[in-house]
């Protein structure tokens, strides 16, 4: 498949049909809208009702029916027809299991989803904020929509285990609390509410407070209308889980040799990290090793805003040292902006382009309430993850190749297996050129890693009903089970872990999706350069497969290595 080209593409009937999807998508779903960048639905939010979810479903299997009718012309083209049929085939599994409508957990469902969307809203003027006001209007609404949903779901038997329902519930409280988001919004403490007109503060006072009692509303109606019909079972079990597996990996893996494999990974993470913490303190355990680096000035910065300056200084000088070597990086792509996010929920994540790049991508560091310590020791690993080569360089770069791929292909497709799995071998990579040479910078990456391949045996472990290891007592899988082998291979804190427990049993296959994913990426790698030989680049092969996209990882083995029809 050509990487490069000197002029743009002609576009073609696919490319139609795939932009067709994505506007259609985007005002169907402006939440979707405003993290592709699209403009245009900044104050409306998504249809999270029944006839939502059936209006998406109308809309896939028209897609489906065109496609049977269209001939590709070239290998792009090859590689959109099958991404879409793909993903939108599996959209579409989903949504007949009934999976859509009861979509509720920690970290994934509405919930979250309509509240986030407002993280990348423009507040930069008075006329930012009104727009920011009027979306939030909509808040109540489409949590009415969500409740509706549930229900129906619910009235099938079809309802979130009991220990997601209870959590959503306490996050609620956290949103409405005095010093939670909603709070935030008026208490001047948002950057550019303290300049608002008198006009645009009433509003936003009356907008804010309406979607604080909304979420309040819904803390009270999951308590009283959905808590006691949710099983107290976590496991989706086998069927369910395989469907979500494919879902978020876009490849059918064994789950039995995966769960294996998984248990392999820990115990040779666990003593490489052995290794290393005697490197760093001779005779040390792990733990002994992490106090040492803990209490390490060299390691530690105080504050959100040294946190968020060493966060910059890191992606900054990634970019620099690995642009024109190892990867070709766009002008637009080499800007990131790292972020303290508004949220305190502990997590780091990253968030892509608009379009026109004047957003540009952004790593958002989430930090808990209180946290006012940090160890670069353990998070250095993340800004690569996040930053460059990771999830920034993947998906910035895909955004920018205007002249190569559809509008669909550059910004409306994600599957967590390949972009997860990049950002783990991101993460490896940078070991592999050196950047992780530090003993305590290794051992953070290993610790991630430890984490990474831990749940890959927990989620297909309780989801499928495998017998639990031994080491935490064999037979069946239980909570504690669960907790005893996370903690066993995790060094984060209690609150982080329980959040992440938590995030693996109410969102089946998604946590795996990270290590599974890095596993295959470097299984391409390895086929490609056995098949190239000495003729392999490693820069060109890095540029041939981004240049594909956020494809399901089958389809893009297949692209790759020439096997589409």
């Amino acid at each position: 498949m050509s990487t490069q080209t000197s002029t743009t593409r002609p576009s073609t009937a696919v490319d139609a049909i795939a932009d067709d999807y994505l506007a259609r998508t985007a005002a169907l779903s402006p939440i979707s809208a405003t993290y592709y960048g699209i403009a245009g639905y900044e104050e409306e939010l998504d249809d999270f009702s029944p006839a939502g979810h059936a209006a998406a479903s109308e809309l896939r299997r028209d897609i489906l029916g065109r496609l049977e009718g269209v001939t590709p012309v070239d290998d792009i083209d090859r590689v959109t027809v099958a991404a879409l049929r793909e993903r939108i085939g599996l959209a579409e599994e989903t949504y007949a299991a009934g999976l859509d409508e009861m979509m509720l957990n920690v970290i994934a469902s509405p919930l979250q989803e309509i509240r986030g969307c407002f993280d990348l809203m423009s507040t930069e003027t008075d006329e930012d904020w009104g727009v920011f006001a009027r979306r939030l209007e909509k808040v109540p609404t489409a949590l009415d929509q969500w409740k509706q949903s549930l229900s129906a779901a619910a009235d099938r038997g079809q309802v979130a285990p009991r220990r997601q329902v209870k959590a959503c519930i306490a996050q609620c409280k956290d949103l409405t609390a005095d010093d939670g988001y909603f709070g935030g919004l008026l208490d001047g403490s948002t950057p550019g509410t303290e300049d608002l007109s008198d006009g645009t503060r009433t509003h936003l006072e009356g907008a804010v407070g309406g979607a604080r009692a909304a979420y309040a509303e819904l803390g009270t109606w999951l308590a009283d209308e959905l808590l006691d019909r949710a099983p107290e079972a976590d496991a989706c079990g086998r069927e369910a889980y395989a469907l979500m597996s494919r879902a978020f990996i876009g490849a059918e893996v064994d789950l039995e040799e995966t769960y294996r494999w998984g248990q392999e990974e820990v115990r040779r993470i666990t003593a490489e990290m052995a290794a290393v913490a005697d490197q760093i303190k001779p005779g040390a355990t792990v733990a002994g090793a992490i106090a040492a680096l803990d209490a390490d000035p060299a390691y530690q910065l105080h504050g959100t805003d040294e946190l968020k300056a060493w966060m910059q200084k890191k992606a900054d000088e990634a970019i620099a040292e690995l642009a024109d070597t190892h990867f070709d990086i766009p002008d637009p792509v080499r800007t990131i902006e790292c972020l303290i996010a508004p949220t305190q929920t502990g997590g780091i994540y990253y968030t892509g382009p608009s379009e026109d790049f004047t957003r540009p991508g952004r790593m958002w560091w989430s930090v808990p309430r209180g946290v006012t310590a940090f160890g670069t020791w353990k998070e250095l690993t993340t800004v690569y993850h996040e930053g460059v080569p990771g999830h920034h360089l993947q998906v910035a770069q895909t955004v920018f190749r205007s002249e190569l791929l559809n509008r669909w292909r550059r910004i409306g497709i994600w599957t967590s297996g390949h972009g997860e799995g990049w950002a783990l071998y991101a993460e490896l990579l940078m070991a592999e050129l050196g950047h992780m040479d530090d003993p305590g910078n290794r051992l953070g990456l290993l610790d991630s890693q430890s984490l990474r391949a831990a749940r890959v045996v927990i989620d297909i472990g309780v989801h499928c009903g495998f017998e639990a290891p031994e080491e935490v007592g064999g037979g069946e899988w239980d909570y504690d089970k669960a907790w005893a082998y996370l903690t066993a291979h995790a060094n984060q804190g209690e609150a982080w872990l329980r959040f992440e427990l938590d995030r693996y049993l109410g969102w089946p296959g998604q946590a795996p999706s990270y290590k599974i994913g890095e596993r295959l990426w470097l299984q391409l790698r390895e086929q490609v350069r056995e098949k190239e030989g000495d003729a392999f680049s490693l820069k060109d092969f890095h540029r041939r497969a981004l240049d594909i996209g956020s494809v399901g990882l089958d389809t893009l083995r297949q692209a790759v290595l020439g096997e589409l029809d």
